[in-house]
């Protein structure tokens, strides 16, 4: 084989490939996804419902309990009354107190036997 010169390489024939910088879209990742979100508005909403609901059955009860009370006072002053008035009947009624307003107005007891009148049964 014969010696070939040596040739200069023509560095303008290859075509060198730069990497072209291609712009990358960065997704900026959210502190808080949208199921969560929504999870967490349900259970807030919720909690919120919840919390009305058991205010409202509160102040409902606590209303109730107070027309009771009072109700549970206008029984027992009742009941006073009447024992009360019960008693008046019973002195009212006694056969001494009934022959000495008989005397007082001129009626006289032929028979001397004075009973008193017991409710039929």
């Amino acid at each position: 084989m014969a010696a070939q010169p040596v040739r200069k390489f023509d560095y303008s024939r290859v075509q060198t490939q730069i990497p072209q910088k291609k712009q990358v879209v960065v997704h900026k990742r959210r502190w808080v996804t949208r199921g969560e979100k929504f999870l967490y508005t349900l259970f807030i909403t919720g909690a919120l419902g919840l919390s009305i609901y058991i205010t409202s059955f509160s102040s409902s009860l606590d209303s109730i309990n107070r027309n009771i009370q009072t109700i549970e006072n206008e029984i027992s002053n009742q009941q006073i009354e009447n024992r009360v008035l019960e008693a008046k009947v019973n002195e009212l009624k006694q056969p001494s107190r009934i022959l000495a307003i008989a005397k007082e107005n001129g009626l006289t007891i032929k028979n001397s036997n004075v009973k008193q009148a017991s409710p039929v049964q």
